[in-house]
């Protein structure tokens, strides 16, 4: 697992195949290796209508790419696919050089981006995992018993010892995790009695998300123009103006061909978003190839079982576009997608509109009554822009005009143990008579 400390020269093998599970995108490749720290000397490309089983590439092409790293003096072969631990022994015996897949490129940028304990188990629980299934005759000296007086061996081979401890590894580091897990669950579960939503920032890596966070939140999460610039997900509380507190999770980004282990590993983390009451979507609206990251990101979701929570898309970075700020609806009226800039904040206020909509359906408005010694709570409101007009009584109770969810209203009554009151209002005319009712 130790990586050196400089740029590890590298030669990239990138090869296409017909549409398909196997095709993938050379740019976004050149990014991966950018961001594991690598340094691509040269790039060799080849086309194939399925891959060779032996060296994945054909003998010839295999030739070539042995010219480039003795040219280029690389450390490394990355290619740009997911290759069988045969495949692999067999292209560093011919290519005397150190190779690594597209799986195992991911696995060292995530290595790197991991701050948080949390995040450090699962992407240790990741490299195990796929570590465990190229182990074979990685010590083929000493895995061979042999039978007869003086030729027995000690018992275990080296192989299946190494098995027996990464397998007790990956069990440790399950248990810790759902640790982490019940951990979780229990902040979640206290947001829920709290009734308080959850939007989750989801999206293709490096559209914008941890910018975007960081504008609606005033939080200093990381962010930097990178793939995989987040790792470990960040909650921030936030008040919407007419619907109150929500909690914004910004998460890992997603990527074509995420390897199994990653969202095996990642499963508590990317909870946030299957648990989540509303993702919003990240684009980058300047990215060519958006549709197809759409697509990507709409079957992982379907993969981690997140695919039917509601969600609007946000095309970001419209700063880097000719587009203006705009918001679209569907059918139905609704909020679809919002056309923003996380750096510059134009259509922000869009995004909130969408945002205050999607919530508004439980909202409520009417009068609310609260006694003297409720100065806190008629601050608060005050504080998120809920309060419409205010009226105080003989008795010295304030009444507001307010416009708010409903759940919102429940539990200030319910926290106040009753010395709140609720009134609705038909309309402008008759909620002046309010405090004179009382």
């Amino acid at each position: 697992m130790e990586r050196p400390e400089s740029g590890e020269r590298a030669v990239l093998v990138h090869v296409n195949f017909p549409e398909g599970a196997g095709k993938e995108d050379l740019q976004e490749f050149t990014e991966l290796v950018r961001s594991a720290g690598a340094i691509p000397v040269a790039t060799v490309t080849a086309t194939r209508n399925s891959p060779e089983a032996r060296l994945f590439v054909g003998q010839g092409k295999a030739g070539e790419i042995r010219v480039a790293v003795e040219t280029h003096n690389a450390d490394v072969v990355i290619f740009d696919h997911s290759l069988s631990p045969s495949q692999e022994r067999n292209l560093e015996r011919q290519l005397s050089c150190r190779v690594l897949a597209r799986t195992g490129l991911i696995l060292d940028i995530f290595a790197q981006r991991a701050r948080s304990f949390e995040g450090k188990l699962q992407v240790e629980l990741a490299q195990l995992r796929h570590l465990s299934t190229r182990l074979i005759r990685g010590w083929t000296h000493l895995e061979r018993q042999k039978g007869g007086i003086g030729l027995r061996g000690p018992g275990e081979t080296q192989l299946e010892s190494d098995r027996r401890m990464i397998n007790a590894r990956i069990k440790m580091i399950n248990r810790r995790l759902e640790k982490v897990e019940r951990q979780r669950d229990q902040g979640r579960r206290a947001r829920q009695r709290a009734e308080v939503p959850t939007v989750s920032l989801v999206g293709y890596t490096n559209a914008g998300k941890s910018t975007l966070f960081n504008t609606l939140t005033g939080a200093n999460a990381y962010a930097a123009d990178q793939l995989f610039a987040t790792l470990d997900p960040t909650l921030r509380r936030i008040e919407l103006a007419g619907v109150g507190p929500l909690v914004l999770a910004d998460t890992v980004g997603f990527i074509r061909h995420l390897p199994h282990d990653l969202v095996a590993a990642f499963r508590a983390t990317l909870e946030e978003t299957c648990k989540a009451d509303l993702l919003l979507h990240v684009v980058d609206a300047q990215d060519s190839d958006k549709q197809a990251h759409i697509a990507q990101v709409n079957e992982v979701l379907q993969e981690i079982g997140a695919d039917s929570i509601p969600q609007i898309q946000v095309f970001n970075k419209i700063d880097l576009t000719d587009v203006e700020p705009r918001l679209e609806r569907d059918e139905h009226g609704d909020p679809d997608r919002v056309w923003v800039s996380a750096v510059t904040g134009a259509g922000l206020d869009l995004l909130t509109e969408a945002l205050t909509e999607r919530f508004h359906g439980t909202q409520v408005h009417g009068w609310l009554q609260l006694p003297p010694e409720a100065g806190s709570t008629r601050s608060s409101l005050y504080s998120i822009g809920q309060v419409m007009s205010e009226q105080v009584d003989e008795q010295g109770n304030c009444w507001l005009e307010v416009c708010m969810a409903q759940r919102n209203i429940d539990k200030l009554i319910r926290d106040s143990g009753g010395a709140c009151d609720f009134r609705l209002a038909d309309d402008a005319n008759n909620v002046a008579g309010a405090a004179q009712a009382s």
